[in-house]
């Protein structure tokens, strides 16, 4: 296998940057151990969170020596993995939606976090490297940070081949998780360091389900099949548009790079007709309008939150607007946000850790009977929990408020909040694009002025017209298309 940090699809790295590659894997390996030589076990196991309703089977990496009594088969004919890694909530929600539509499809969702095995390198090495990126997060609230160091990082800094550089070098100390999962099983891996790790571990059908649609050498896997979820990000990946400065860049070969759609949750994209009628039905007959406010994974939007729960709080008492709370693993926001505003106290349901009472709650939100009215704070402590919840809330609610995240690329009527690096302001811009989004609200003052729009204008009702036409024209259908690319690498290259 050729380096892949000397030379990336034909472009040579200056040796400058490559010697700088692999001092970073050194240093890495000094800090967190080399397990190269390491034979871990594997084990499937039901997930006994999402397994039910996703079909998901965990694939369990193993310390040396460990027994796997009970495992279950892989699944050699039907069989997908789905590589991810827990950095916020994207990457798993993305991964979601990828096994809802493998299980529609009929195959089986294998699901494999990279950072799930605290006793590899490879878990060593990610967790550094999400606690690094949840500080910047946190710290970007901070406007002079944010401007000179977390916006240019996001944006111009993961852009580069030279980053990319480096991450090929560090997923090879990645690589020895995939060694006894079998290599004929295809893969998918919803953040690129699953997809990197499992070319160099030589797996023999990797896809690399590019999150973002602003072109990063960040996302590059050479050797798998990349795909993208917005027509406009296309070109910029193809021909490495700005990754070696003023450099024109040989491009990437045309069937390395595939257009897909967004990628959605079956459950979600079948429901859309359904869903976006009631949301006209409720604002027709003027029942509350439901927002689901839903913070990610960073837990870096308390303040919005708590501006918007301020001004909705008049609008509420008066049953023109509910309000669902997604904390997510962050039961202190929840506790934050009472003590601050204690005039929504009477208002109150808590959902707290709870899922059966939560997916009850969202089935019965769901029917036209249903009255909807108050704050209703969910929280769950498991990640799958935390993040599914958003799920199952999202179909019968009106509006989702959220940073211009994965989020912006699902079926819902959507009001983008400040993002959180500047590469996400692209998500706004498409969503605004295609009519399910506003624009990304970059302070308190714009988002209270488009919460009015929503309450006072149609607004709603035209994006829930773009929603349905877009479904006609194929866009939510990525989830589908990356699952059959995947497969379908098997049935042809086999």
């Amino acid at each position: 296998m050729s380096d892949k940090s000397k030379v990336i699809f034909g472009n040579i790295m200056p040796e400058a940057v490559y010697k700088k590659a692999v001092k970073t894997k050194e240093k890495n390996i000094k800090k967190f151990g080399d397990d190269s030589k390491a034979n871990y076990p594997v084990k499937i196991s039901a997930n006994p969170y999402i397994g039910e309703s996703l079909g998901v089977q965990n694939i369990e990496v193993l310390p040396e020596g460990a027994l796997t009594n009970g495992t279950l088969p892989f699944d050699s004919e039907k069989g997908l993995i789905v590589g991810n890694i827990r950095m916020g909530f994207g990457h798993y929600r993305i991964s979601m939606a990828i096994a809802s539509c493998a299980k529609y499809l009929g195959y089986t969702p294998y699901w494999m976090d990279l950072n799930s095995y605290p006793h590899t390198t490879c878990t060593k090495v990610i967790s550094a490297q999400n606690n690094l990126y949840s500080l910047g997060s946190r710290l970007s609230k901070n406007p002079i940070f944010n401007k000179l160091v977390w916006e240019p990082v996001n944006y111009e800094g993961f852009r580069a081949l030279a980053y990319n550089a480096a991450d090929q070098k560090n997923a090879e100390l990645m690589a020895p998780v995939y060694k006894n999962v079998p290599k004929n099983i295809p893969v998918v891996g919803t953040h690129v360091w699953p997809a990197q790790a499992a070319v160099h571990a030589g797996m023999k059908y990797v896809v690399n389900a590019i999150p973002d649609n602003w072109p990063m050498a960040l996302h590059f896997s050479e050797g798998s099949v990349h795909t993208i979820q917005c027509r406009n990000a296309y070109m910029g990946y193809r021909i490495l548009n700005g990754m070696n400065k003023k450099t024109v860049c040989k491009p990437m070969p045309q069937d390395d790079l595939v257009y897909t759609g967004h990628y959605i949750d079956h459950e979600l994209t079948s429901n859309i007709e359904a869903d976006c009628e009631a949301r006209i039905q409720r604002r027709k007959n003027k029942k509350p309008m439901r927002f689901l406010l839903t913070i990610g994974g960073a837990g870096a939007q308390k303040e919005i939150f708590a501006a918007i729960i301020s001004y909705l709080l008049p609008k509420i008492q008066k049953k023109e607007a509910a309000l669902y709370v997604n904390v997510g693993d962050y039961r202190q926001v929840w506790e934050d946000l009472k003590k601050e505003i204690r005039e929504m106290a009477p208002y109150v349901h808590e959902h707290m850790g709870d899922f059966k009472e939560t997916e009850s709650f969202a089935a019965d939100a769901l029917k036209p009977e249903t009255e909807v009215e108050g704050i209703h704070g969910f929280y769950h402590e498991n990640i799958f929990e935390a993040v599914y919840c958003t799920n199952l809330l999202m179909r019968s609610c009106d509006i989702l408020v959220t940073k211009p995240s994965e989020l912006a690329f699902y079926p819902v009527p959507k009001l983008f909040i400040k993002r959180v690096g500047k590469h996400e302001m692209w998500g706004a811009i498409h969503s605004a694009e295609v009519g399910d989004g506003t624009l990304e609200c970059r302070d308190i003052p714009h988002t209270i002025q488009m919460i009015d729009q929503f309450l006072e204008t149609p607004l709603l009702d035209e994006m829930c017209e773009n929603i349905i036409n877009n479904k006609k024209a194929g866009l939510y259908d990525g989830g589908y298309k990356v699952v059959e690319l995947a497969m379908g690498l098997k049935e042809k290259r086999s």
